[in-house]
């Protein structure tokens, strides 16, 4: 047990963040995460300590120690790993081990949420976050810093000495997301970002969504908790302003927004007041993620006046049958096209993100993704390659189909 003696606690989030692990030495960019600044927020709003280290590139052993040593000590290192990462995370999870022996290690963010029991049989880590971490991260540094037993906090699971865990229910969600202070964007270099470096900012108004997309984690991510039919939330509009006001006014040279958030137009009522204030108190150009099947044609025209240059939109596969029976995307080729023309009538760029490499799909079908982009004369398209993530409905089937081997997506 960690017993900080009345001492507020210091903590240093470490945050993987590439995707290309050829790429050697890079002294600036990487992403924002908006987990990471909210925890941060919340900590250092209870009166802890926290910093950050960021890895813009796989780190062989001996950087990484040296730059956890320059860091210096901290009573927790709290690693945030989605599920592609976790190989090399395990890895820097050992490396701290051996060069702060006594340090608590937490993990959190997708990662743990979809497998918890697998991120916390890792030899090194003492504890896991399911789910949303501010405030049982705020519960956790609080009982250390007041020597008290932390072992029953909920959304953390814990490692008895015997091996064993301790699995703590997780904490129900609460619906008012107001209630979490503006992220704390000083947590990264931020003007130094890879966004804010084309004078954009990466921000969220919400957190979840109530689709159920196969191939998506937030289809199993809502299962976690207790109330979950309140894990898609936003904030006020009112409360998005100040967020973007707070944002805007410590980064001046910030020219462009970009909503992150799953869906920015999934709840109507909520899209209509917030862009009526976004058009009179931000009004500057912006790009979002909508969906086909929720949109009109008035609300493509009111992101134009409020300031929408291009929007993104999961076309995923140009097959029905794809969208259909495996994505569970209930949208007709049709009802795309249409929507398309909203876009183009209006002056909107289009952006469209495909998988290719889904189960099932062959040739021919992945061709239908080539064409109905053609088709809807698409600006911009992103190909994933299909990645089936633990714990997802199209992991499933995927593996049901005999297109994966035991093990072979999380262990390095």
């Amino acid at each position: 047990m960690v017993n900080l003696n009345g001492r507020k606690a210091r903590m240093l989030l470490v945050y993987p963040d590439y995707t290309d692990r050829d790429v050697k030495g890079k002294v600036s960019g990487g992403n924002y995460s908006e987990g990471l600044a909210s925890i941060s927020a919340v900590l250092k709003q209870g009166g802890h300590q926290v910093e950050l280290l960021h890895l813009l590139y796989l780190h062989e052993e001996a950087e990484f120690k040296e730059k956890l040593r320059e860091k210096g000590k901290f009573d927790v290192i709290g690693f945030s790993i989605r599920t592609t990462a976790f190989p090399d995370a395990q890895l820097y999870i050992r490396w701290t081990r051996e060069v702060w022996p006594d340090v608590f290690i937490i993990c959190g963010s997708y990662h743990c949420t979809l497998v918890p029991g697998e991120v916390l049989a890792v030899p090194e880590v003492d504890c896991v976050c399911l789910g949303d971490g501010e405030y049982a991260e705020l519960e956790l540094c609080d009982k250390m810093s007041a020597g008290e037993d932390y072992t029953s906090i909920e959304s953390l699971w814990f490692k008895n000495e015997d091996g064993s865990f301790i699995k703590n229910p997780v904490r129900p969600l609460f619906a008012d997301l107001d209630r979490i202070p503006i992220p704390d964007f000083d947590l990264f270099d931020y003007d130094n970002l890879e966004s804010s470096k084309v004078n954009t900012a990466i921000v969220m108004m919400s957190r979840g969504c109530f689709f159920n997309c196969t191939y998506c984690g937030n289809s199993q991510f809502r299962n976690v908790y207790p109330n979950k039919k309140i894990y898609a939330r936003f904030r006020s509009p009112q409360n998005g302003i100040l967020y973007l006001k707070t944002l805007l006014e410590k980064h001046p040279n910030i020219k462009f927004i970009n909503f992150r958030d799953a869906i920015f137009n999934m709840f109507p009522a909520w899209f209509d007041e917030f862009i009526e204030l976004y058009k009179q108190e931000i009004h500057l150009p912006f790009t979002g993620n909508i969906r086909f099947d929720i949109l009109t044609e008035d609300t493509v025209r009111r992101m134009k006046e409020a300031g929408c240059y291009t929007i993104d939109m999961g076309l995923e596969s140009g097959d029905p049958e794809i969208r259909f029976k495996y994505l569970k995307r209930n949208m007709t080729d049709e009802m795309i096209i249409n929507c398309s023309r909203w876009f183009h009538k209006y002056g909107i760029s289009q952006l469209t993100y495909n998988i290719i490499g889904l189960p099932h799909e062959d040739i021919h079908r992945a061709l239908k993704t080539i064409k109905l982009n053609a088709r809807i004369k698409s600006d911009r398209t992103i190909p994933n390659i299909f990645y089936p993530y633990p714990g997802t409905k199209l992991y499933d089937i995927a593996k049901e189909a005999g297109l994966l081997t035991v093990g072979v997506v999380t262990k390095p």
